[in-house]
């Protein structure tokens, strides 16, 4: 299995869009989860070369530099942060031309990115933002890139301690709107890192349901 090459080439798309987009993330989000959000591009770009996967760079861009705008003050609701993110960046893209089949990839991109086992099973602007994050976040196929790359990734864009940050802002979400987290991932969150929180078993969610048996 050979490596990706060095980081050449892997420019952010310069578009008027991706432009705006890259502005729309660094006023709504910290320093760490805007790096964080640019690394998941040229990580998930560089996977896609090493994958030979064709896609649509502008597209990948938007989903991933917006993918956790649902973390955000601004644009957090009442529903999971993936869809909160996805449903601002859809409106986002519409607003800036993007035509309803092109912002519903991007749409996809974001609520899907923390779907393991189904994201990357979907067209490559999609897959990629999910291995992109999953490789930013957890290292996960992060060894199929040359270290130098990874080591000029995190030059450019470095971690600014990205796993206490990003901890702590999670656990603000979980803590928020706790019911967001049940039967997903943050509710490993929540057990982990929110003193007290309880996520309801399978078992319990069936004993409230209207059905005896």
């Amino acid at each position: 299995m050979s490596l990706i090459s060095p980081l050449t080439n892997h420019s952010i798309p310069d578009s008027e869009i991706c432009n705006k987009a890259t502005q729309l993330v660094a006023e709504v989000s910290p320093s760490f989860l805007c790096h964080h959000c640019i690394r998941t591009f040229l990580f998930g770009d560089l996977l896609g070369q090493r994958d030979g996967l064709k896609c649509d760079r502008e597209l990948l861009y938007l989903g991933a530099v917006m993918h956790d705008l649902g973390l955000s003050d601004r644009f957090q609701g009442e529903q999971r942060f993936e869809v909160d993110g996805a449903d601002a960046a859809r409106a986002f893209a519409l607003k800036h031309g993007l035509s309803d089949e092109k912002a519903e990839v991007v749409w996809d991109a974001i609520a899907l990115h923390t779907s393991v086992g189904i994201a990357s099973r979907k067209q490559p602007e999609i897959a990629l933002v999910h291995l992109g994050a999953s490789a930013d976040v957890l290292g996960i196929r992060i060894t199929d890139i040359a270290s130098e790359t990874v080591e000029q990734v995190i030059e450019a864009y470095p971690r600014l301690g990205f796993n206490t940050a990003m901890t702590e802002l999670l656990t603000t979400q979980v803590k928020r709107k706790p019911q967001t987290a049940t039967l997903t991932w943050l509710a490993e969150v929540g057990r982990s890192c929110v003193h007290g929180f309880i996520s309801p078993s399978w078992n319990e969610m069936l004993d409230r349901s209207p059905f005896a048996e």
